[in-house]
């Protein structure tokens, strides 16, 4: 791509090239028991969502809602191999507000796989969720809210189609990867070679876990980051599992629950075309949210190119790496709060 974006300093909080035990195994230490979690965050789970499917191109896609139909909307859109509960401890301070719908992108969460994936079909999915969850009812169009690769998305359905939202606001999202040489990068290429090894052929199943403890012993951020808060981490873990065969036949163990061959069947060709001669046309209004040291960010005082325009309004959340609702989820809340309760004018 042919352009640039300012540089965010790194932080020197982190050294993102340096990943701690913790982010490579940040559940590991607790042999399959939850940790402790604070009132905060129980009385937000307990605050359940209504649990559906819509159906889209010829797929279930999952969708929680809460809130009021009446209420403006908001569509709440999660990260790659993530699912919908990744905002079920953010959502619920919003819902008072607000109209909340968060869906699995299709090949994740609890929504039906596909043979192949591409940004206008996720759009397209993505305003199949927000008609049937009621979200043009309050009165305007609905605002996208998009962590991570769901950001990317949001994005792509914000420059397509500005006439589907009334705003778009941006999660810690990156566009693009770190340096094949740089140690980030090399560690990134290893990390895939393992995924590839793990991808269900004809003559091999996808890795089951024998128990519950031994997947969460497996699982971790991308990119790598210590848990902030080790009780999201479980939370969220423990919602990424399905049960499933074992191999041997002699009962069920745990799978996790996204398709391990998205990214080999991912067609980036209608982003790519949107941004090759640059940042595009945007008339929705945008917002970016970044964790103040996240290796998503820092990527850009390396050179690495983004879409976004040079005018975008950003906030950074101090003490936070990429996964901003797993470092600081109250800071996140009360940033969306403040933001959706003056913007756009």
């Amino acid at each position: 791509m042919a352009y640039d974006r300012r540089p965010v300093q790194k932080s020197a909080l982190a050294d993102p090239d340096q990943p701690s035990p913790e982010a490579l195994a940040p559940l590991a230490a607790f042999k399959g028991a939850e940790p402790p979690a604070p009132q905060w965050f129980k009385d937000a789970l307990a605050r359940e969502p209504e649990r559906g499917f819509v159906d889209s191109l010829g797929s279930k896609i999952e969708t929680l809602t809460w809130g009021e139909i009446g209420k403006p909307g908001l569509l709440l859109v999660h990260g790659n191999s993530a699912h919908a509960d990744w905002w079920s401890f953010i959502a619920p301070f919003l819902a008072t507000e607000y109209r909340v719908a968060s869906m699995s992108l299709a090949g994740m969460g609890a929504s039906d796989w596909r043979e192949t994936y591409a940004f206008q079909d996720f759009a397209e999915d993505a305003e199949a969720c927000a008609q049937a969850a009621g979200l043009y009812e309050g009165g305007r169009k609905p605002v996208y809210i998009g962590h991570s690769f769901g950001g990317s998305q949001v994005f792509y359905a914000a420059v397509k189609h500005p006439e589907r939202m009334h705003a778009a606001i941006l999660v810690d999202v990156g566009f693009g990867g770190p340096p094949p040489d740089s140690p980030e990068g090399k560690r990134m290429l290893e990390e895939q070679r393992q995924r590839i090894a793990n991808i269900p052929t004809g003559d091999r199943a996808q890795r089951v876990y024998p128990t519950i403890g031994a997947a969460l012993d497996r699982f971790r951020f991308m990119p790598p980051q210590a848990a902030g808060n080790l009780f999201v981490a479980d939370f969220i873990a423990r919602r990424s599992l399905k049960r499933a065969p074992l191999e041997d036949g002699s009962g069920e163990g745990w799978s996790w629950r996204f398709d391990p061959n998205m990214w080999n069947k991912l067609d980036r060709s209608a982003m790519m075309a949107m941004t090759t001669d640059g940042p595009p046309p945007v008339s929705t209004p945008l917002a970016h949210i970044y964790g103040e040291r996240s290796v998503v960010m820092s990527r850009r005082s390396g050179g690495e190119s983004s879409p976004l325009p040079e005018d975008i309004i950003e906030i950074a959340i101090p003490d936070s790496a990429h996964h901003i609702m797993v470092d600081q989820p109250l800071a996140l809340v009360a940033a969306l709060r403040s933001m959706l309760a003056v913007w756009p004018a």
